[in-house]
């Protein structure tokens, strides 16, 4: 069996091929495919399992990385079916809802809707079925490198320092960005920021019929748009991301500034009708968009939010983080095993690997509140297969998996043709947009929790 507590620091520092920095679904599943390989690999995770995690909604390619790991089943069994996504616009009387199904490779057609605690928690307990050693309650502060690999400083939740001696370091630690900020290489993204306010409800009103049941529902609004995430436990995660300037203008309790904030998506007010509160709970988050300058080095990559992060509305968190981990893990074995003659190579194609996927997203993600984009989402048409590619996009496709490259150039002609029409909209809707991602700094409530009222 793995090793599931450390050893007394006193005792020196034991040696790993590879210690992980991170028990998320990166550092579990790069934990997992190493430990797998044969390699002594080390998993820390400064909290405890289960813990709370946004994140919910998964992507169809999801599904391939899962069954790899050898746990579709077991992910099938705390999830609810995805098959689609609802596009809900305060400027438009219908809905518009597109099905995964319908993208250019029909072997991705559902992923799930999941509680994170129970995913990373699923994960992280494979690795260590797998062979790696977990640590949990271990916060990694501190890595020291040298020529022949590196020492971590970590302490335990009841701060008894621990360290280990590692070959090589992964950093998973997500939103800490544990070696971006050690190297001083955290960058907030030039084009784009955003916050975020959300809760758990219970009671909210769904689509109807079991297919449609397990959809993710996306609401503009005036200062950006709302997640609707049912999840299988009959509670919805319900969240806005939005403007800082928005968030930062908060002048009253964070539960009621939520509220209030909800009230200005009415079509989304009117599900959440009947539905409370789980245990009366907000949460806050800020500067939702950032990278670092560099992905990996000699003895150390980044994956995941670890390295990035971008607007949730297409949900590729987790994907894009597990990705990477299978992407790395070639990283880790080529320096590994013949460092001289391939890790040079390896490392510039871990980079293009892992800034291909932000930046796919990212060219939506920037245009979602200009009017032509919403437009075109709410009026989908397939011409020259557009649709398609668009929809293998949403639905994680963006490795090179499919030929969607010459449709989704048409579908950007579209669009910028459209701007071109549409003018005066597009450069009012650019300039608000403008305005509004300058860095306000910290955002008020950020990252806390509004407790139950006595």
């Amino acid at each position: 069996m793995p090793q599931v507590e450390p050893p007394d620091a006193g005792a020196g520092a034991p040696d790993c091929d590879v210690l992980v920095v991170g028990g998320g679904p990166g550092g579990s599943t790069m934990a997992a495919l190493l430990a797998q390989q044969g390699r002594r690999v080390v998993l820390l995770e400064k909290a405890r399992h289960p813990r709370f995690h946004i994140g919910e909604s998964l992507l169809p390619a999801n599904v391939e990385l899962f069954e790899r790991l050898g746990v579709r089943e077991a992910v099938d069994r705390i999830g609810l079916p995805k098959w689609g996504v609802e596009f809900v616009s305060p400027q438009h009387r219908h809905r518009s809802f597109v099905e995964f199904g319908d993208a250019w490779d029909k072997r991705m057609p559902m992923a799930w809707q999941v509680r994170r605690s129970a995913l990373d928690e699923l994960l992280f307990r494979n690795a260590a079925a797998r062979g790696a050693v977990t640590v949990e309650g271990c916060q990694a502060h501190a890595v020291v490198f040298d020529a022949d690999g590196a020492t971590v400083q970590a302490t335990l939740d009841d701060g008894a320092p621990r360290r280990w001696r590692a070959r090589y370091v992964v950093d998973a630690s997500g939103r800490d960005t544990l070696l971006a900020h050690q190297f001083g290489d955290k960058r907030r993204h030039p084009r784009h920021n955003s916050a975020a306010i959300f809760g758990h409800f219970r009671g909210a009103r769904r689509l109807p019929g079991a297919k449609l049941e397990g959809n993710i529902s996306i609401f503009w609004f005036a200062h950006g748009w709302f997640w609707f995430i049912p999840l299988a436990d009959g509670t919805t995660s319900v969240g806005a991301t939005c403007w800082p300037p928005y968030l930062k203008s908060r002048d009253k309790p964070l539960k009621a500034f939520f509220l209030d904030t909800i009230a200005l998506a009415p079509a989304l007010a009117d599900r959440l009708r009947d539905a409370e509160l789980v245990d009366d709970r907000v949460h806050a988050t800020g500067n939702f968009s950032y990278s670092a300058t560099r992905a990996c080095g000699e003895r150390w990559l980044m994956l995941g939010d670890a390295y990035a992060f971008i607007d949730p509305v297409f949900s590729s968190g987790v994907y894009l983080a597990m990705a990477n981990a299978f992407a790395g893990a070639g990283l880790v074995a080529a320096t590994l095993d013949r460092p001289a003659r391939a890790a040079a190579a390896a490392r510039r194609r871990y980079t293009a690997h892992v800034q291909r996927g932000p930046r796919a997203f990212s060219w939506f993600i920037f245009r979602m509140t200009n009017p032509v984009m919403r437009e075109l989402f709410m009026h989908p048409r397939n011409v020259l297969r557009s649709k398609e590619a668009v929809l293998s996009v949403l639905a994680g496709d963006v490795y090179g998996g499919s030929p969607i490259g010459p449709s989704l150039l048409f579908f950007k002609a579209v669009y910028l043709l459209g701007t071109l029409g549409r003018w005066r909209a597009s450069l009012a809707a650019w300039r608000h947009r403008r305005l509004n991602i300058r860095d306000v700094g910290t955002i008020p409530g950020e990252n806390v929790l509004v407790p139950p009222p006595r």
